[in-house]
């Protein structure tokens, strides 16, 4: 059992998550996507569970990319869907275990309902601080990164700022990811061996962990694998 083998003084404080292969499980079982991204909501329950429970201080989870706008409209219908769903249905756990909602991405695009429901999440959760889970929302890095710069622009232009204040720490300020320290792990499932738009400014340093395991089959045990085999790893920073 790798939960044994961890040393809890030597935990990421940050672990982002790409939740890959819930649509090949289910059509590898013979069900629909849907089904698959169903099943995909109870292994972020356990994974939340997992971090809670070590001692992981922030946890991402790439939940909807900007790319997946464009996958067919019932899918996306249903996903919003299963979003409301999900929030109704685990809100009271996430107040008695202490874990505190927060968003990235370009909420607008949103449906109204959607954003009703995380912003009340995100309310009733605000104090909690026990663990922050942090959804990346309709989010891609190339956005985040355009939007930054759009708006380091402007206050460069109305005076704010002068171009001699760039520096990367001014440019990680612009990012929505603003005051939530960078991750040390980045897991991606499902086999696929890149990182697809997530967090690029942020993971300049983090160590990267795949695995061929789907995210529905993505258990506490596979979790507690990938954290005890970042800590195998000597993190030099470039030095």
């Amino acid at each position: 059992m790798f939960k044994e083998k961890i040393d809890t003084t030597r935990l990421p404080k940050h672990v982002a998550i790409i939740m890959d292969g819930n649509g090949r499980w289910a059509k590898e079982k013979g069900f629909d996507r849907i089904y698959g991204h169903q099943k995909g909501v109870t292994s972020v329950r356990n994974i939340t569970e997992a971090a809670a429970e070590l001692g992981i201080e922030y946890l991402t989870l790439y939940t909807f990319s900007t790319e997946n706008w464009d996958r067919p409209s019932d899918e996306v219908q249903a996903l919003m869907e299963l979003l409301v769903l999900t929030i109704d249905r685990e809100i009271e756990d996430l107040e008695k275990n202490n874990v505190r909602l927060m968003t990235i991405g370009d909420m607008s695009r949103l449906p109204s309902e959607v954003i009703k429901k995380i912003e009340d999440c995100k309310e009733r959760t605000a104090n909690n601080n026990r663990l922050n889970l942090i959804l990346a929302l309709s989010y891609s890095s190339r956005w985040e990164i355009t939007e930054a710069v759009r708006n380091i622009v402007e206050d460069i232009q109305s005076g704010k700022l002068s171009s001699q204040d760039l520096s990367e720490k001014l440019i990680s300020e612009y990012l929505t990811t603003a005051g939530i320290p960078d991750p040390d792990l980045m897991i991606r499932t499902g086999g696929e061996v890149r990182i697809s738009n997530f967090l690029l400014w942020q993971l300049a340093y983090t160590e990267l962990y795949f695995t061929p395991t789907y995210w529905p089959e993505f258990d506490q045990e596979a979790f507690y694998e990938a954290i005890y085999e970042f800590q195998q790893r000597e993190r030099r920073f470039g030095k």
